[in-house]
This record gives structure tokens, C-alpha cells and sequence, in this order.
């Protein structure tokens, strides 16, 4: 028994010296999604609010750390005419449009990436 427990504790701190190893050559997975690499956050170009009189509130599944919520703001910013802003912590997305969206082309992106739009509310 006392065997086993040296075993384990050997391999424990093996196990911990490579991911140490792996983190000081930068390829340690850092995040929860298993990326090294922090995901960069793309602005849209026209800022001024508006420009986009429709607004919506999209409940999001799927988002589990910053990098979740970066990729999903991404998506959202890389359809036309659309503005996103994420609340991770409420795994929500503001949105502001200049034209109409349907919950379902909102939907189709996320999937995309592998999140899921659970509820698509349309503000004034």
C-alpha cells in the first residue's frame, strides 16, 4: 500500500513539472477551451449607437471563460451592420443592429463555433 502511495506521488510531481515545463515554452493550455493563446478582441469600426436603432438580448450556452467570450463577441461583431458587447458573467450578449436579425442568423454564427443561442429577446 504504501507503494501505491509513492507511485502517485511521483507521478503527481511529474505530471507537474511538465506542465511546468510546458507553460515556460508557452504551451501550456491556459484556458478552459485549451487554448494557449489569449483570443483578441476585434472592435467594430462605427461606434456611434445611433446608427443602430434595433437591439437585442441574446441568452448564449457554452461561454465558460474570457476567451469564450471574446470568440463569441467576435462572432457577433463579424456580421454585417452588428454590434456586440458580452456579459460573461450572465453568459448574455447585448446587441445593437442597423438593420433587422433573426434569432436564426444569430444562431447559425454561434453554432459555428460551437455555442448555442438559447433565447433571442428583441428591445426597444
Amino acid at each position: 500500500m504504501d507503494k501505491l502511495i509513492i507511485i502517485a506521488g511521483v507521478l503527481l510531481i511529474v505530471f507537474a513539472l511538465y506542465q511546468t515545463v510546458q507553460r515556460f515554452r508557452g504551451k501550456a493550455k491556459n484556458s478552459c477551451c485549451g487554448s494557449a493563446e489569449a483570443v483578441t478582441l476585434k472592435k467594430v469600426e462605427d461606434t456611434d449607437i445611433s446608427h443602430y436603432p434595433y437591439h437585442y438580448l441574446l441568452s448564449i450556452d457554452g461561454m465558460h471563460c474570457s476567451n469564450c467570450a471574446k470568440t463569441v463577441e467576435n462572432t457577433l461583431n463579424g456580421m454585417p451592420g452588428v454590434w456586440g458587447r458580452v456579459n460573461l458573467g450572465k453568459k448574455e450578449a447585448d446587441v445593437l443592429a442597423k438593420s433587422p436579425v433573426e434569432s436564426a442568423s444569430f444562431a447559425e454564427a454561434l453554432k459555428k463555433k460551437s455555442y448555442t443561442l438559447t433565447a433571442c429577446k428583441e428591445l426597444s
